[in-house]
């Protein structure tokens, strides 16, 4: 490819880009997201487990909710650090320790048969996954400027929905097909199946992911150029690098308080929307599967509509919150219709692709106060305190369940963070987030 010469017009140039970042997502979305699918997959598989699981072994929902939600408390502790490993040793090596970890901690969770092994296993899996998500996030600002991020981070993060696309029929017809097959319940096999893929992937990850634009072997020296280039203008003279001052700044600490109640309403999700399908009539582990892609299905279709909007128009906080708030209105209506099938799963419908929605516009947010170092920093701290609502919800949610023999109290819990959720986004400055 030519040099590009100062003479060169505008739309000549933005065509050039373009096809660059074609170029650039081709290689990389595609991959990325597959990792991230079967990352999700081998961290809510335990809300499929949960079906026969806890009759198998005697737990109680206060056990399983305490039990799904202490691998955040793992990955709490260990995001930060993990992220800060990652920029200075590189994404290639990094990603793939933790993918391949994460796979075989994910596959010993068959072995379980008391509460104790089910917590220690689940902290220990959150240990191995801290880093993965932040680390993809903090990756692709290292590609791509502010303005095409909002895309970019949901072609990434419709992983989550796809997952539970394939993950729900996928991890039906496992338990129903597998059950009693070598004298191991359906369970123990949906764990040691759906931690394959992540082995397999982790493996690939070390070979075909590049650390940085100017590592790439796939593009011309031009192409880096303007890659680079761009990275470079989307700095800022606003942007923090300094480490410490990510722990000091309240813009962060109100990014993790938003990223919190969005999270709340993943994992209350994530762990009980099969649960919540069953509840409406459905008892068949494969029906129930089936069902549960009809609200992630929506969810796919929402985040990418959404995420191109806000790019379009360089707007951010409203798209946010009003997606939020939908989410817990979806939520709330799903108790109202829970004894009706086509009804709730309308209602959930709704909650899941609200929810899901909000996330690829809330990753613009922390690129565009902070840069080098302190990115990393701050991406790892947003994630790790709004992801230690995953494990508030499902312990809130399985005590409340057990208080009052209904999921309907929790889903109140969960509805009203997405809503907190919403106002607080409208606090951030325009003139900061919408780029």
């Amino acid at each position: 490819m030519s040099a590009i010469h100062p003479s060169t017009t505008l739309s000549a140039r933005e065509t050039l880009e373009n096809s660059i970042y074609a170029k650039v997502t081709l290689r990389l979305l595609p991959f990325l997201f597959l990792c991230y699918v079967a990352a999700y997959l081998d961290r809510v598989n335990v809300g499929f487990a949960k079906l026969t699981m806890l009759n198998d072994l005697q737990f109680s929902e206060t056990v399983y909710g305490l039990g799904a939600g202490i691998f955040f408390i793992g990955y709490f502790l260990f995001e930060v650090p993990s992220n800060i490993i990652m920029h200075k040793v590189g994404a290639r090596v990094w990603i793939a320790r933790i993918m391949v970890t994460w796979s075989v901690l994910s596959a010993a969770t068959m072995f379980v048969t008391s509460p104790t092994m089910f917590y220690v296993i689940r902290f220990m899996l959150g240990v191995a996954e801290a880093g993965f998500f932040p680390g993809i996030v903090l990756y692709l600002t290292y590609w791509f400027p502010a303005s095409r991020r909002g895309r970019m981070n949901a072609l990434f993060m419709i992983g989550i929905p796809i997952a539970g696309v394939v993950g729900g029929p996928l991890s039906g017809w496992i338990m129903n097909h597998f059950a009693g097959t070598n004298g191991w319940h359906g369970w123990q096999w949906l764990f040691l199946l759906e931690a394959i893929p992540s082995l397999i992937l982790g493996v690939v990850t070390f070979f075909y992911l590049p650390n940085s634009i100017r590592a790439s072997k796939w593009l011309a020296d031009d192409e880096k150029k303007i890659l680079e280039e761009n990275i470079a203008k989307d700095g800022g003279e606003n942007k923090s690098h300094s480490i410490a001052s990510v722990f000091t700044n309240p813009k962060v600490w109100l990014m993790a308080a938003i990223y919190f109640c969005c999270m709340m309403g993943l994992y209350g999700i994530s762990f009980y929307l099969p649960t919540l399908v069953k509840a409406s009539g459905v008892k068949d582990a494969l029906d129930v599967g089936l069902l549960t892609a009809i609200p992630y299905t929506c969810g796919v279709i929402a985040t990418l509509l959404v995420a191109r909007s806000a790019d379009r128009m360089r707007e951010r906080r409203w798209h946010f919150a009003i997606a939020s708030a939908l989410g817990g209105l979806g939520l709330f209506l799903s108790t109202v219709y829970g004894d009706n099938v086509v009804l709730a799963l309308m209602a959930l419908s709704l909650g899941t692709a609200g929810m899901l929605s909000t996330m690829p516009v809330f990753w613009t947010y922390p690129s565009a106060i902070l840069g080098g170092a302190a990115a990393a920093a701050g991406i790892g701290l947003i994630n790790s305190v709004g992801n230690l609502a995953g494990f508030v919800s499902p312990t809130i949610v399985g005590w409340l369940k057990d208080v009052t023999g209904s999921t309907n109290a929790g889903m109140y819990f969960v509805a009203g963070a997405l809503v907190l959720g919403a106002v607080l986004a409208l606090l951030q400055p325009k003139s900061l987030v919408n780029k």
